[in-house]
């Protein structure tokens, strides 16, 4: 029993000293390359490695046609600032969004603009992707933008929203929104380009239960890139002063997090107005939740107990994205096309 306890603990100490980092979201990914505009074959209006159909969830009242259409991704285009409702107004609305920028560094990044009110009032800006990340989705892209459902999916396998097929580069892992079998998190690190303004900057993360966790992480009062970094108060370095305890290692769900975006606070006493800001990505430092022990019996493969509470929870996600997308898509429909009014025709058959 004693040595057990000491291999406990000796394993316990090399997760506190060797914590894994990784990039959760990398803003240069998100570039629009697939799915041209109409009538404009060189201007790409989604990014193909992010991209999601909703048209499957859609009523037998759209056509085909409407279908087809019904296709979004994480262009950074896509994505949108929401202002707390005392600091919202139709302007400020309309000048509250997000675009790509071109970095000389970093090549494409994400740009943002926040229309502040500029009267004494504390303001909130959220920036959000167009839907919540997807934590178990499996599917593949074609060329053409067709979105394929794999016949079964494997829960050891990575998801398409932790990142590339091709695994590591440099060490640190490549995510677009995603990471698995995370533990305790020691530090998240924001990588943004800052123009002297004093705003507050917090990064968003929702873990496997859905509950959404603030980090704040600095103000952006300094000029040019700069890592802004939250560092977990309560993590506890000294494994001997941990609670140690065993866990059941089959067949529990292994914990992840994802991006929930950002939070952006301007006080009452600051300056207000347009506010410009630049994102390459976020990091985070983090125990392992769980160790990757090689198993004398494959538990998955017989009993297939966790992917079919992963299947449960994609099946869970795809409903709440579809929905929400559709219901999207309808207000786009109903938008005015026209941007000016028609020239009313003269007596002798011109226009006036």
């Amino acid at each position: 029993m004693k040595r057990i306890f000491i291999l406990v603990v000796v394993m316990l100490a090399a997760v506190g000293l060797f914590a894994d980092e990784a990039v959760l979201i990398d803003f240069t990914k998100f570039a629009r390359d697939i799915i041209p505009a109409p009538g404009q074959d060189s201007e790409m209006t989604q990014n193909r490695a992010t991209l999601m159909d909703y048209g499957a969830k859609a009523g037998a009242s759209f056509t085909q046609e409407q279908k087809g259409m019904m296709r979004t991704s994480l262009a950074l285009k896509n994505w949108t600032v929401r202002l707390n409702s005392s600091a919202r107004s139709s302007i400020r609305e309309i000048n509250s969004y997000v675009d790509e920028a071109e970095s000389k560094l970093y090549g494409t990044v994400m740009g943002v603009r926040i229309s502040f009110p500029t009267e004494p009032w504390n303001s909130n800006a959220f920036i959000k992707p167009p839907f919540e990340i997807p934590a178990y989705d499996f599917s593949t892209i074609s060329d053409a933008g067709e979105v394929a459902e794999p016949e079964s999916s494997d829960s050891s396998q990575r998801s398409r929203f932790e990142g590339t097929a091709d695994g590591d580069v440099e060490g640190v892992k490549q995510a677009f929104g995603v990471v698995k079998n995370v533990g305790a998190i020691k530090q998240v690190a924001v990588h943004v380009y800052g123009l002297n303004f004093p705003h507050s900057l917090s990064v968003i993360l929702i873990d496997n239960n859905g509950n959404e966790k603030m980090f704040h992480v600095d103000y952006l009062n300094f000029d040019g890139w700069r890592d802004v970094i939250w560092i977990n108060p309560a993590y506890i370095q000294e494994v001997r002063n941990r609670e140690l305890r065993l866990e059941p290692l089959y067949p529990t769900a292994t914990p992840f997090v994802k991006f929930g975006g950002f939070l952006i606070k301007r006080d009452a006493d600051k300056i207000g107005g347009d506010f410009i800001t630049y994102f390459r990505d976020v990091k985070i430092i983090y125990d392992k939740a769980v160790l990757d022990p090689d198993r004398d019996i494959n538990d998955e493969g017989l009993w297939h107990i966790i992917g079919r509470r992963e299947d449960a929870k994609k099946r869970w996600e795809m409903s709440r994205f579809g929905e929400n997308q559709i219901l999207q898509y309808l207000e786009q429909q109903k938008k005015a096309t026209e941007s000016a009014f028609t020239q009313s025709p003269s007596k002798d058959g011109g226009t006036n």
